[in-house]
């Protein structure tokens, strides 16, 4: 894992990759999805109250228990961040959905839920400062349509449009743009989402970044990669784990 998160740091390595297969299943029906743009330019804190919407959520958000503050049902954490949230609904394309927050109740947690209508996918995320001395800050992207059984996932294994979705929102919220990433699966397990972007690459037109602060942040990415893959080994990748878990004086230290 570690060798992974090394190689992906390197500029140019995947440029020959061909694209990956999906990694999601049991897709949702456009006819199920189709609510959301009624609610375009609205606050997001009004779809969430949407019995629809409600109904969408038990589709998307793993039935596991997370850990934001105090142990809680993860679609209660989504909750507390997006009830009453402000920031507008974003129809992009006429098919990308983002229900979305900025600012949370505390430990500066925020989130969104994300969905591609017309293939019928759905991912949420949710950002907090952690405070029980595991990594921190952390962003847990999730979904119940990833079943795998995978140790790790990598961000180029999700869409596209997600990905660029996500830094616009990270951007937006305040997000730092390197920070620890998990992923929730269906199955209930914590995994790495490893950064296998190369902030070295120019985007969307822009020049490239300096090359030193650049390559400066590939190398910090692998090692938060590294770090993040040895926290979440020593807590059996719980999705409510704390650093409270870790026993050992080895391992605390």
């Amino acid at each position: 894992m570690c060798f992974t998160a090394l190689l992906m740091a390197l500029p140019g390595a995947f440029a020959q990759t061909p694209p990956p297969q999906s990694i999601f299943a049991n897709p949702i029906l456009a006819d199920r999805l189709a609510f959301l743009n009624r609610f375009a330019g609205s606050p997001s804190g009004n779809v969430v109250r949407d019995k629809q919407f409600r109904q969408l959520l038990h589709a998307v958000v793993p039935n596991c228990t997370f850990h934001y503050g105090w142990d809680m049902p993860l679609s209660v954490a989504l909750d507390k961040v997006l009830e009453g949230s402000p920031t507008p609904v974003q129809i992009r394309d006429g098919r990308y959905a983002m229900v979305s927050s900025s600012r949370g109740p505390y430990l500066g947690g925020r989130g969104f839920v994300w969905i591609d209508m017309q293939e019928g996918i759905a991912l949420g995320g949710f950002y907090f400062h952690p405070t029980n001395g595991e990594p921190t800050p952390t962003v847990a992207v999730f979904s119940m349509q990833v079943q795998g059984k995978e140790k790790s996932l990598r961000m180029s294994q999700l869409p596209a449009a997600f990905a660029g979705d996500l830094s616009r929102w990270s951007m937006e919220s305040r997000v730092p743009p390197l920070t620890t990433r998990y992923f929730i699966t269906g199955s209930n397990r914590r995994i790495l989402l490893e950064h296998d972007e190369d902030y070295c690459a120019a985007a969307d037109g822009m020049p490239p970044p300096p090359p030193g602060a650049c390559e400066q942040m590939n190398a910090d990415a692998a090692d938060i990669d590294l770090d993040a893959a040895y926290y979440l080994e020593q807590v059996n990748d719980a999705t409510n784990a704390t650093a409270w878990m870790i026993v050992g004086e080895d391992q605390v230290a």
